[in-house]
């Protein structure tokens, strides 16, 4: 109490004396010196405002934008494979529609991709049956070869995103929303003796959650980024080193010279792996901006398309140790991520995967997911060409009724004469 008494008096004689210059070389003497990690952990921030623009290119990519389209198609193809029959009736799967993001009624669906179902008439009460055509059976057993050969690979790509979570342990709804992403066949975890190695282990976490953990086995984790550097002889695999993202900046898209110059400095900022421990980084310094930067990078090269719904990577916030406002990462270094707005959804494109063709390895699973998307396209020419020629069957009809009406009126026309 003392104490306070004669601090408070203190600071009012302060206060009152300011302009003495004894106090001032007093009050320099009492200024607290900010910790040294500060001093290179720096945050010079821009206001990174600036117009959205559209860039053609990535918006006429269609694996990416038909991805969410083909999501479903798989589901209900997976469905109809497990069936011993090959097929299955529409009163089966007529009331999940949730259950594969389906907001129409699933017949309908089904109809609208007659190149990959094939309807015909059931055995009992002339029901509507669906089983794949034969160009689609092809398709499947070409993913199944992949899923077999690949295992590996789709392994070291699960490996990896858990290893870059803040306790290198995940929730498994959280892998199960993004086994899509990451190219992993829906049934990956419900196999593990097959799928998993010994670095993988299922642990209880709290809230009740069960939980995918994996053990780094002692060996370093590099990222994609690091690799490329250093084959390119710019980097060592060290820690904290000034690795450069590659910058692929859209045609006609102009900056402000005080956000081109916060760009280059942001280039020259020490890059941290998202496999590497964070905990001492300040969240307000560029560090941890370019640390995130970074860990959105090596996300978006593990996924099939490299590219992904910005909202389904809200959820990775909490686990991955990522700012409440990430997404404000994608709009402040446009030359690294594109935001497309087709499909009446924002997606984020990792642009180095597509401007680069070597320095992001291709997802094996890719090429199938094109040969579905080509069929997608080869059922909405099948269904243009019944509409056309119903079109054609109506005028026919319609020209019909217009001769039997003239002959009605001649007859009409002779009987009042």
């Amino acid at each position: 109490m003392l104490f306070s008494k004669h601090y408070a008096k203190t600071l009012k004689i302060l206060l009152i004396n300011s302009k003495n210059p004894i106090f001032k070389t007093f009050l320099k003497q009492l200024e607290i010196k900010p910790p040294p990690f500060t001093y290179t952990q720096t945050h010079n921030y821009v206001n990174v405002y600036m117009k959205w623009k559209q860039d053609f290119y990535f918006d006429s990519i269609d694996h990416i934008h038909n991805s969410m389209h083909l999501k479903p198609i798989i589901a209900l193809k997976n469905v109809v494979v497990q069936e011993p029959s090959a097929s299955i009736p529409i009163s089966a799967i007529s009331k999940r529609g949730l259950e594969f993001d389906i907001h129409v009624k699933v017949a309908r669906f089904l109809r609208q991709y007659p190149s990959i179902f094939e309807e015909f008439t059931g055995p009992m009460h002339n029901l509507p049956w669906f089983r794949l055509t034969q160009e689609a059976v092809e398709t499947d057993r070409e993913e199944r070869i992949v899923y077999e050969e690949c295992r590996e690979e789709l392994r070291e790509r699960l490996r990896r995103f858990v290893l870059m979570s803040k306790d290198k342990v995940l929730p498994l709804k959280i892998v199960k929303g993004m086994e899509w992403y990451l190219g992993l066949p829906s049934d990956f975890l419900e196999q593990p003796e097959v799928n998993l190695d010994g670095s993988f282990r299922f642990v209880d976490m709290e809230d009740g959650l069960k939980g995918l953990a994996v053990e780094s086995e002692g060996r370093k984790v590099l990222s994609v980024l690091q690799r490329n550097a250093m084959k390119q002889g710019v980097s060592f695999g060290e820690p904290m080193e000034a690795i450069e993202f590659p910058l692929f900046p859209s045609k006609g898209l102009r900056l402000r010279r005080k956000v081109e110059d916060w760009i280059k400095e942001f280039q020259n900022v020490p890059y941290v792996s998202p496999y590497e421990d964070y905990s001492h980084l300040d969240p307000t310094s560029d560090v941890a901006e370019k640390r995130v930067v970074g860990f959105l990078h090596e996300l978006l090269s593990l996924f099939v398309e490299h590219s992904a719904e910005r909202r389904k990577l809200l959820c990775l916030k909490k686990y991955f140790g990522l700012p409440q406002k990430v997404h404000r990462a994608f709009e402040r270094h446009p030359h690294i991520f594109c935001l497309s707005f087709r499909n009446k959804t924002c997606t984020a494109i990792l642009k180095e995967a597509f401007r680069d063709k070597y320095a992001i390895e291709e997802h094996p699973l890719l090429k199938v997911r094109k040969k579905y998307i080509k069929l997608m396209k080869k059922s909405d020419v099948i269904l243009r060409n019944r509409r056309s020629n119903n079109r054609f069957v109506d005028r026919g009809d319609l020209e019909k009724e217009k001769e039997l009406d003239s002959n009605y009126e001649d007859e009409d026309g002779g009987a009042m004469a």
